[in-house]
């Protein structure tokens, strides 16, 4: 038995070595990277020998591993000569391409992330690094690259860099390369980026209700539909895209979106407008046979594109993001009602900055949510009006009775189990 254990292994993080025994040793770099080494004497002269990283060789493998090495070395043979007679396959940049995403697909829940991440290199990088081996690529061959994007499309550029530069270092620590890439020294052999103020483009919420009611004059197509839904519902278009028909209840009052398609890690559930429910509805209407989504892309199976959203926006030669009807509708709740502001934050799923707030907090305002997202369905439904505050003042007035009315056919559902709750116009 050897003095480490498998909790120690993985519970270890300060940079240092920590013995095994009998040659064997568990080394933690200062970045907190593991690996394992194995000390032998082969003919009097001692061998520092890399078995691999602890990602790739457990505690048991290292032994397992160790004692094949140390038989050699009691045979008088250098197990590192040994190791230079193997062939090494080196791969070329597209192929270790390929084998980093494959292992870092386990760990991404953001579907957008997913398909981009492959995307961006095989637009920008493969064409002068895909067929060379990883061991052949340098800093020139990486800085010429980024250089034919890096002002025009700087936030492309941005992420093609830390992609190239995560393939890179995947093939060092697979041993295909004898160094890490050299990022950081590139980055100076780059001119600076403009800078942006970093938010997303936004539509001003005056404009929004003109804006929905040409979106719903458009051909009618699940893009469209999707569209309005994350308008409706203020959600992120990664959560709207990936809706799924077991993720609504029976009446189409409440969505439900699991954890594992949250940003937060939390399940979130929203309350749905009769507006909102309305378009669940006509999705339902051309429902694919034995497909779950909610809003399919054209590919069987696939769900929609993220792109199909913004080119409907691009089409009607609107300068504004998706992403920024959220935005739209969080300046729309501080400018024209007076919901709190927790309510709001807790309509767009946005978790508490004050960690103390945050372990006390036990509600989600589900029940002022679905007041607020009525009104908010409402707002955006006075299209054809002229968005003048008196106007808006005139539509906020008549809500207390459009309540009402909603109130006898209503039902709030927290689930499954509806509950009939008094709408008191408030």
């Amino acid at each position: 038995m050897g003095n480490l254990t498998k909790d120690q292994v993985r519970d270890l993080s300060t940079p240092g070595r920590y013995s095994d025994g009998d040659g064997l040793i568990l080394k933690i770099g200062p970045s907190g990277g593991k690996s394992w080494i194995l000390r032998v004497q082969v003919n009097g002269r001692r061998r520092d020998i890399g078995l691999g990283d602890c990602q790739d060789f457990s505690l048991r493998a290292a032994r397992a591993a160790a004692a094949d090495l140390r038989k050699l070395a009691r045979a008088g043979i250098d197990p590192l000569e040994e190791r230079k007679k193997q062939v090494v396959v080196v791969p070329t940049f597209e192929e270790a391409a390929a084998l980093v995403h494959a292992e870092l697909l386990k760990g991404w829940k953001n579907g957008k992330h997913t398909d981009q991440w492959l995307t961006t290199l095989k637009n920008y990088a493969y064409p002068k690094l895909g067929k060379l081996r990883v061991d052949q690529i340098e800093g020139p061959l990486i800085r010429d690259v980024l250089a034919e994007i890096w002002l025009d499309i700087p936030e492309t550029a941005r992420r093609l860099k830390q992609r190239i530069g995560t393939v890179l270092d995947w093939s060092y620590s697979k041993g295909f390369r004898s160094t890490e890439a050299p990022m950081r020294s590139i980055s100076k052999g780059l001119p600076r980026q403009p800078r942006k103020s970093g938010h997303h483009a936004a539509m001003a919420h005056a404009d929004l209700p003109k804006f929905l009611a040409q979106l719903r004059s458009k051909p009618f197509n699940v893009g469209r539909l999707a569209l309005e839904a994350t308008i409706l519902t203020a959600t992120r278009s990664g959560e709207v895209r990936g809706a799924r028909w077991p993720e609504l209840n029976e009446d189409f009052t409440v969505w439900t979106v699991p954890a594992e398609r949250m940003k937060a890690g939390v399940a979130h559930s929203i309350p749905l407008s009769p507006q909102a429910a309305d378009v669940f509805r006509q999705a339902a209407r051309i429902r694919i046979k034995e497909c779950d989504l909610v809003f399919p892309g054209q590919i069987s199976g696939a769900p929609l594109s993220d792109m199909t959203l913004l080119e409907i926006l691009r089409g009607m030669e609107l300068p504004v993001t998706v992403h920024g009807f959220r935005s739209t509708f969080r300046d729309w709740v501080a400018d024209e009602t007076d919901y709190p502001r927790e309510v709001a934050e807790a309509a767009l799923a946005h978790t508490l900055e004050n960690k103390v707030e945050a372990a006390y907090r036990r509600t989600d305002f589900f029940l002022k949510r679905r007041k607020l997202m009525n009104d908010w369905a409402d707002y955006c439904d006075s299209a054809g009006n002229n968005t003048s505050r008196e106007v808006r003042a005139e539509l906020t007035a008549k809500r207390p009775a459009q309540r009402r009315r909603r109130a006898a056919a209503r039902t709030i559902s927290t689930g499954r189990n509806a509950v009939s709750v008094p709408d008191d116009g408030q």
